[in-house]
């Protein structure tokens, strides 16, 4: 695939980049990008619902009316479940979510994605992306120009810039990562991906079959 290579002033530079069909250009795997989601998903919640059961509930333990005689069951004490204010049947507890996936299927599931940003039109190849300063007036400049400023828009750098990372931190739905940090889930949740074009080298390292 074939892209022509824009500036921060939103116009081409008249050169052009060919991103490796291997990468961009597979038969995007639906089922392998629902996995990688749903484990970025579950390795990042706490795990720490926590319902107190009937052993745990601070009640007394007094028996609450006798045992025959009282035209209904047996009645327990305060902790039972079925009462207000008892222990929780079958309540959440402390637990890790996080499951495995194997690294094949990672990256397919990551290729996956970049084809299908790829085949919607969603990639943007920028020459260079800086700032003398940290700005967030520059970044909607430069979103603006490239007319992505109402979208979801994830910038991917070669490496990390504080420059940039600040100037957008405050604009909504406007994510940055480097190479390193790209996954599925960036990459799905966004509309527009803006690459940095000394970016696509590691891309293509890091995600290669």
């Amino acid at each position: 695939m074939e892209l022509s290579i824009m500036n921060m002033a939103g116009q081409a530079t008249g050169k052009k980049v060919v991103l490796n069909d291997a990468i961009f250009g597979i038969e995007p795997n639906d089922h392998a990008i629902y996995l990688d989601v749903k484990q970025f998903l579950a390795n990042n919640r706490q795990g720490t619902a926590k319902a107190k059961q009937r052993s745990e509930n601070a009640h007394s333990t007094r028996k609450l009316g006798r045992q025959k005689g009282g035209g209904g069951a047996r009645p327990g004490d305060l902790k039972s479940p079925v009462r207000v204010g008892g222990g929780t049947i079958f309540g959440p507890v402390p637990r890790d979510y996080s499951f495995k996936l194997n690294h094949k299927v990672k990256q397919l599931a990551r290729r996956s994605a970049l084809s299908l940003r790829a085949k919607n039109d969603q990639i943007i190849v920028l020459d260079a992306l800086h700032f003398d300063a940290p700005k967030t007036k520059a970044m909607v400049e430069v979103m603006n120009n490239l007319k992505i400023a109402d979208k979801k828009v994830l910038f991917v750098l070669n490496e990390n810039n504080m420059e940039v990372l600040k100037s957008a931190r405050n604009i909504q739905h406007t994510n940055v990562m480097t190479v390193n940090e790209l996954n599925t889930y960036a990459i799905m949740n966004s509309s527009a991906v803006v690459i940095v074009e000394n970016a696509i080298a590691g891309i293509e390292s890091t995600f290669n079959a």
